[in-house]
């Protein structure tokens, strides 16, 4: 699902979207209607821009984030301002691009947004993990639920930012097998979405040594 206020710019991802074999389901510019669409047609994904004219795309995201069916959320923004990347990922984003990407670079963040995998334009993951550094050493975790042993090790690796394929290779495992070990351990936690679970492995300092 493409939500994004240019009539030119919506059309144009999502026939990127559309040749590159994705089902686009539903486009809209507001953000309001994008949330009733999207309780109907449940994307898997949705490319969401963040200036909307009714409603803040940091509030749509949130809403998504609180749906029955949350969808993978990513951000294409004009903007690149801390601000605004923040926002997004706290809203429940799972990654933020900015609009000068390529073609190639957008479609290959909506192939990994749609494998769970967090995806920022370069040089804002360092900018989102620096802030959960910040935050978590303002508020220390608490113990937490208990992990298994290999949900620990999948969460250490995912911690790294390594993709699902590559834990995979590194414990030899199935992608689909590391793929449940995530999402057992996002149940097992509350969270909704990868980078979240990131913040929650930094707090515990599972992403050192």
């Amino acid at each position: 699902m493409v939500v994004d206020d240019h009539p030119m710019w919506r059309d144009a991802i999502a026939r990127d979207l559309a040749e590159a074999g994705y089902d686009v389901v539903a486009t809209t510019g507001e953000g309001r209607q994008a949330l009733r669409v999207a309780a109907a047609v449940r994307p898997d994904v949705v490319v969401l821009d963040l200036r909307l004219p009714d409603l803040p795309g940091v509030e749509v995201a949130r809403g998504l984030a609180a749906s029955g069916h949350p969808p993978q959320v990513l951000v294409l923004s004009a903007s690149g301002e801390q601000e605004d990347v923040l926002e997004a990922v706290k809203a429940g984003a799972s990654g933020y691009l900015v609009k000068s990407a390529s073609r190639e670079e957008f479609l290959d963040a909506v192939r990994r947004t749609s494998e769970g995998d967090p995806v920022f334009t370069p040089g804002l993951a360092g900018l989102v993990l620096g802030e959960y550094r910040r935050l978590s050493a303002q508020a220390p975790p608490d113990d937490g639920p208990r992990l298994t042993d290999r949900e620990t090790e999948v969460l250490r690796l995912v911690a790294k930012g390594l993709s699902y394929k590559q834990i995979a290779e590194r414990l030899v495992l199935s992608h689909r097998t590391v793929q449940n070990h995530v999402q057992n351990t996002l149940s097992k936690l509350r969270l909704h979405n990868r980078v979240e679970l990131v913040r929650y492995a930094i707090e515990r300092g599972l992403d050192e040594g």
